[in-house]
C-alpha cells in the first residue's frame, strides 16, 4: 500500500457543520461514521496518511443551484463572504477541534515535516492545518502570527469568493480561470507575511492575475493544492499550461483535486466519473511539469468524487489506476506523498 498525503480535504467543516446539530466530532471521526469522506478507520483502510486540512469559512447565504444549460454551460454566481468576527469565530471553533482530536489521539496536528513522518510512522492522522479563504484573518494581519502559533502552515488568500485580500475564480465551464482582478493591497501583504512566516500560499482558488501577482510577490514554490489540467477539463478552477509552466519553474505543486467537475471533459458533477479521467490528467500534469511538481489533493468532504473512490477507504484505487497506466513505486511514492514532503521543507525553511 502506499501511504499518501493529501493536499486537501474539508473534514474540519464536516465535523463543525455536525457539531452544531449536536454530534460529538470526536466520535465522529475517532470512532467511524458513514457521513462523507473522511474518519480515522477509512482514512487507515485507503492509506491516507494525512494532510491538509482545511478551515473553510462557509457563506452566509447558499450558492445557488448548478444550473446546466442546452450546451452543458454553466456559471454559478458568487455569494459575498463572512464579516471578519464571524468568520474568526468559526475558524477558531475548528482550531479546537482539532486540538480535541489531537488530544483524544486521533489526529497529530503537524508544523515539520518530522512531525508528519512520526505521525505516518504512528498511524495517527497527519494533519496540516490550512485556511480556505482569508475572511478570518484581520485585515491589518494582526491575529495571522497567533493562528500560526496555533499550527497555521498553509493558506489560500481566497475561495471561489472575493474577500478582502483578492478575487476568486467562480464555478463556471467553460471558462477561463482569467475572470477578474488578483490580490487587494492587503493580499500583497498576506503573501509578504507568509513568505516570512513561513505559511505556505495556496493558488487553488484565486483568478489567473491573482495567480501571476503571487508569482511576482512571494519568492516560495507556486502551489495549487487541489486543481487540475485546464487544457483538459476548461473550468475556471483548473489551471492554464502556462500557469503548469510557472509551477515547474518554480518547483511547486498541483494535486490532482477528485472533484468530477475538474476531471471530466464535459465538466459535470456526476459520481460515474471513471478513475482514466483521474489518470489522464496525472498524465498531463505529469508531461508539462514533470514527475516532482505532481501530488494529490482530493478535496474529500468538499466535491463530488468518482464512485469507484467513494471515500478515503477507496484511495487505493486510484494508485492501482496510476500502476496499471505504467507509473512506478518511485514515481508513485512522489505523486502520493514524497513531493509533497519535499516542498513543506523548502516552504517551512526545514534544514
Amino acid at each position: 500500500m502506499q501511504l499518501i498525503f493529501d493536499g486537501h480535504n474539508d473534514v474540519l467543516l464536516r465535523l463543525w457543520e455536525n457539531a452544531q446539530k449536536g454530534a460529538d466530532p470526536v466520535a465522529e471521526f475517532v470512532g467511524g461514521t458513514d457521513k462523507g469522506h473522511i474518519d480515522a478507520p477509512r482514512a487507515r483502510k485507503g492509506g491516507l496518511a494525512g494532510g491538509f486540512c482545511a478551515m473553510f469559512i462557509p457563506p452566509v447565504e447558499d450558492y445557488p443551484p448548478r444550473e446546466v444549460d442546452q450546451n452543458g454551460h454553466y456559471s454559478v454566481r458568487m455569494v459575498g463572504p463572512r464579516e471578519q468576527a464571524e468568520a474568526l469565530k468559526i475558524a477558531l471553533d475548528m482550531t479546537d477541534i482539532a486540538s480535541r482530536l489531537e488530544q483524544a489521539g486521533g489526529l497529530a496536528i503537524c508544523r515539520s515535516t518530522a512531525d508528519i513522518r512520526a505521525a505516518m510512522d504512528s498511524g495517527r492522522f497527519a494533519a496540516v492545518l490550512h485556511i480556505e479563504g482569508c475572511e478570518p484573518i484581520a485585515e491589518d494581519l494582526s491575529n495571522l502570527e497567533t493562528f500560526h502559533a496555533k499550527g497555521l502552515r498553509s493558506l489560500g488568500p481566497v475561495w471561489s469568493r472575493h474577500n478582502l485580500f483578492g478575487h476568486g475564480v467562480p464555478f463556471a465551464f467553460p471558462s477561463s480561470p482569467d475572470t477578474g482582478p488578483g490580490l487587494t493591497e492587503a493580499g500583497v501583504e498576506l503573501v509578504k507575511a507568509c513568505d516570512r512566516l513561513g505559511i505556505m500560499i495556496d493558488l487553488a482558488h484565486i483568478t489567473e492575475q491573482g495567480f501571476w501577482d503571487v508569482e511576482r510577490v512571494s519568492t516560495q514554490p507556486l502551489v495549487a493544492t487541489h486543481s487540475n489540467a485546464h487544457a483538459l477539463t476548461p473550468i475556471s478552477r483548473n489551471l492554464t499550461d502556462r500557469q503548469l509552466d510557472a509551477i515547474r519553474e518554480r518547483k511547486g505543486i498541483a494535486g490532482l483535486n477528485y472533484a468530477t467537475t475538474m476531471l471530466r471533459p464535459d465538466g459535470l458533477e456526476n459520481a460515474d466519473t471513471p478513475l482514466s479521467d483521474m489518470v489522464r490528467h496525472i498524465d498531463h500534469l505529469v508531461e508539462r511539469m514533470g514527475i516532482d511538481c505532481v501530488a494529490l489533493g482530493s478535496d474529500f468532504d468538499g466535491a463530488t468524487i468518482p464512485a469507484a473512490i467513494g471515500d478515503a477507504s477507496g484511495n487505493q484505487a486510484l494508485v492501482e489506476a496510476l500502476r496499471a497506466a505504467g507509473y512506478g513505486e518511485d514515481d508513485l511514492a512522489k505523486l502520493c506523498r514524497e513531493n509533497w514532503l519535499r516542498l513543506l521543507k523548502t516552504v517551512w525553511r526545514e534544514a
